[in-house]
């Protein structure tokens, strides 16, 4: 029997492998498809944007350097220049306006504050990675049944069974887990039907490149590879079951654009909605959700895949210390405490930008107040900060602004980085006065005392396992003390 059966072999799954793997845990990873890479997860119809807080994360981990095609990932000591940085509504945000160092709580990092990949390609990365740690994945069979008894859930895929002590799906929005399981699952219903292909254009002068908000929708246009989007407002009524014709995508391009453009071709099309949609909790018995499976919204503002991780990183450490044994009672509900929130965070984002991108005159007004804002700093800096997950914060009972967020990459002045003391997926006690020598914090979190070339104004700061701050302030022994036990008995 395994410790953890994971449904989806998505990057949210294979991440959450990793994490199980990086403490010992067996997992078993069961795909559906049986091949990875498909047309829809590679370039380009399978490009995605991994924000500051999933690049934070994948550095902590030391998988950044795969990531970025890298063997060594270069050093840094001044903030990064952002590009590219993501838009509200199809309202882009301006690189030049975004001072990064001016955002709360940030320091200088190697990680990259923004970047486009594709999903096979994260995927091929956090695999390579699961097998390292004795992951098993096997592909080619869809869940079909799922039966939990009081010490342990079995799975049916195909003609095979899997006991594991925990089930975790990580299997998208029309999630098989989350259905067999019985989660409530609530929310609201689209105004959009939207629009991915690979199409050739007859007159591509015609159309504007990349976001373009009109008063009938938006459609986005990347040249280099033929790729366009549209987000039609027809409250969703697109039968999506059907493979749209070259007719129907032309009458949506031009009415939406405005033009007369001429599709030539079209290939590979997909469709999806603005539906937004989240489970009441992320785990009945023991059976959890994350990613998509738990939560379904648009691609707006391109937050699915950055939240996806972060529940992997959140539930990563919390299961793996139950199934040994090491977890503080209830911290396994904190897994539902701490993301459900971020997950309603995340379906209003997306909600507030559909209503904004709204036709009529309601929407227009809407946009002119959101174009106000994007033409200031602070309102550059809101918007930055939420979609790159930086400004999310944990409600850990402390009004340390600090503590519930993920931690700013501290630096001592040795070198050491705290991404350094955390790729064994261990917590860290940052002690930059030497006061709290000889603390017990088990072996559950690693100790670094010294200065740090910035401190922030702290003392001393706990990082929990998933880079989050558990506690900041004054070198407190007894204060960190219990910090670490709410983690850990």
């Amino acid at each position: 029997m395994y410790d953890v059966a994971i449904v989806g072999a998505g990057p949210v799954g294979l991440f959450l492998a990793c994490e199980l793997g990086l403490q010992g845990v067996s997992v078993v990873v069961i795909e559906r498809e049986a091949e990875p890479g498909s047309t829809y997860r590679v370039e380009p119809l399978g490009m995605r944007g991994l924000m500051a807080a999933s690049l934070a994360a994948f550095y902590r981990r030391g998988l950044l350097g795969d990531l970025l095609g890298l063997d060594e990932v270069p050093d840094v000591d001044q903030p990064s220049e952002p590009q590219g940085v993501g838009h509200f509504a199809g309202m882009m945000i301006d690189p030049a306006r975004l001072k990064v160092e001016s955002l709360p709580y940030r320091l200088p990092s190697p990680a990259p504050e923004a970047m486009m990949t594709s999903l096979d390609h994260v995927e091929g990365v956090l695999a390579e990675r699961a097998v390292k740690y004795g992951v098993e994945i096997r592909r080619g069979a869809a869940v079909t049944g799922l039966t939990q008894y009081d010490d342990h859930v079995v799975v049916q895929a195909g003609d095979d069974e899997y006991a594991a002590q925990w089930v975790v799906g990580t299997d998208g929005g029309r999630s098989a887990v989350r259905r067999l399981a019985g989660f409530e699952f609530v929310g609201t219903e689209p105004m959009f039907t939207g629009y991915v292909m690979q199409a050739e254009l007859a007159d591509p002068g015609k159309l504007k490149s990349g976001f373009n908000l009109t008063p009938n929708g938006l459609y986005l246009t990347m040249r280099m590879d033929g790729h366009i989007g549209m987000m039609d407002f027809d409250g969703g009524a697109y039968d999506r079951s059907q493979v749209p014709a070259l007719e129907h995508l032309q009458e949506v391009l031009r009415r939406i654009s405005g033009t007369d453009v001429t599709l030539a071709k079209v290939g590979h099309t997909s469709t999806y909605t603005d539906r937004a949609m989240q489970a009441t909790a992320y785990r009945q018995g023991r059976v959890l959700l994350a990613g998509d499976a738990a939560h379904i919204h648009s691609p707006l503002g391109g937050q699915g895949l950055n939240t996806g991780i972060g529940d992997a990183l959140n539930l990563g450490w919390k299961l793996a210390a139950t199934i040994q044994g090491n977890a503080a009672d209830g911290l396994l509900d904190t897994y539902t405490t701490e993301r459900h929130p971020i997950g309603e965070w995340v379906t209003d984002w997306t909600r507030a930008q559909v209503t904004t991108m709204q036709p009529g005159p309601h929407g227009q007004a809407l946009q002119a107040v959101m174009r106000d804002l994007l033409e200031t700093a602070d309102g550059t800096a809101y918007i930055y900060g939420k979609i790159s997950g930086m400004l999310n914060r944990y409600d850990l009972g402390n009004e340390c602004l600090l503590v519930g967020r993920t931690a700013p990459e501290f630096r001592l002045e040795d070198g050491t980085r705290l991404a350094d003391l955390m790729d064994g997926g261990r917590g860290v006690l940052l002690d930059f006065t030497g006061a709290l020598d000889g603390i017990q914090l088990g072996e559950h979190f690693r100790y670094a005392a010294g200065p740090a070339r910035n401190d922030l104004g702290f003392e001393a700061v706990l990082v929990r396992p998933d880079g989050i701050v558990g506690w900041a302030g004054d070198a407190d022994r007894n204060a960190f003390e219990q910090a670490a036990k709410r983690c850990f008995a």
